[in-house]
């Protein structure tokens, strides 16, 4: 226990923690869920060459998909979507991270076969299939990945005393889901995050990054609130001292998945201080430049469809 806490403790310190503390503080809540292996199928595209990148070497640069999951009773425990999905590259030499968003209704080759939403890659093969749909079309290799459901956010930042936050982007919406209480799984309630600065425990802080409705920027307002989140968390986390951890760490168990084990952790826990929110490039793939809607349903679905030509320049550039 004491190595645990002493790990997630320096993660929730480091920079690298405000560049994805929505998921790496559970990283080593519990090291028996460390360190779960991920075999990334081969390709489905006929033709196509499979030549598997090495594993990133202690110390160099690194790149984790970060999963975020509404694991409600409305979903199978195995069949979940992924509403939230950040790619993190960490390096640890240059203490540079760069974070992307990628949009939930992205419409794309699915590494399952055909094609459909980027948030059921996850729900039709687990993280393997996530990270072989996220590489095949990104052109990205992917090291690690982790996942959290929605409690877990909640009870993190309750455990941190809140997080605070200047809200530029406010949330009004009558149709938020009212789903984590246990009872009618399907029903919805009115919440509001008012403009300015705002003080928000777990449970407001997962409607602030959850919210979808009435966001003049769509789906992507909310991908850049979770990463405004996300920096919020690093800036309470410093504020905590080794008598807190037993708390989070309890807290969190049981909340997590991740391939990354324990020598992943350690080369973490050699930068966890150096690392300075000036650093932490964030990428958001904003309609009309990098997606567009294009004014129809696919198989009934409201979709966002990707301009390759200007994604994979950007992804090439922060995540080489």
């Amino acid at each position: 226990m004491r190595l645990v806490a002493l790990t997630v403790f320096c993660l929730l310190l480091s920079g690298v923690a405000g560049a994805a503390a929505y998921f790496f503080p559970v990283v080593v809540a519990g090291v028996g869920q460390t360190g779960q292996t991920v075999i990334i199928p081969p390709s489905v595209t006929l033709g196509a060459k499979t030549t598997p990148a090495p594993a990133a070497s202690p110390g160099a640069p690194f790149t984790v998909l970060l999963l975020g999951s509404d694991d409600d009773s409305k979903f199978a425990s195995d069949h979940v979507l992924t509403q939230s999905m950040i790619l993190v590259r960490v390096d640890p030499q240059s203490r540079h991270v760069a974070m992307l968003s990628i949009p939930r209704d992205l419409w794309l080759p699915l590494s399952s076969g055909g094609s459909g939403k980027i948030d059921w890659a996850y729900s039709n093969g687990g993280p393997s299939a996530a990270m072989a749909t996220v590489e095949r079309n990104f052109h990205v290799h992917i090291d690690e990945y982790a996942w959290i459901g929605l409690k877990g956010l909640i009870k993190l930042i309750d455990q941190l005393g809140g997080i605070d936050v200047l809200v530029t982007n406010p949330v009004l919406d009558d149709f938020y889901p009212d789903d984590i209480g246990g009872g009618y799984a399907f029903g919805a309630k009115r919440v509001a995050v008012l403009p300015g600065a705002q003080h928000l425990d777990g449970s407001q802080a997962l409607q602030y990054v959850r919210s979808r409705h009435n966001d003049i920027n769509g789906d992507f307002g909310r991908s850049a609130r979770q990463q405004e989140v996300l920096l919020a968390i690093k800036a309470k986390a410093s504020t905590l001292n080794a008598a807190d951890l037993p708390d989070i760490v309890t807290a969190l168990k049981g909340e997590f998945k991740t391939s990354m084990g324990l020598d992943r952790v350690r080369s973490l826990l050699g930068v966890a201080s150096g690392f300075d929110l000036a650093n932490v490039q964030q990428v958001v793939l904003y309609a009309p430049t990098y997606t567009y809607y294009p004014g129809y349903y696919i198989n009934g679905n409201s979709v966002v469809l990707p301009h390759w030509n200007q994604i994979l320049p950007v992804v090439k550039a922060s995540f080489p």
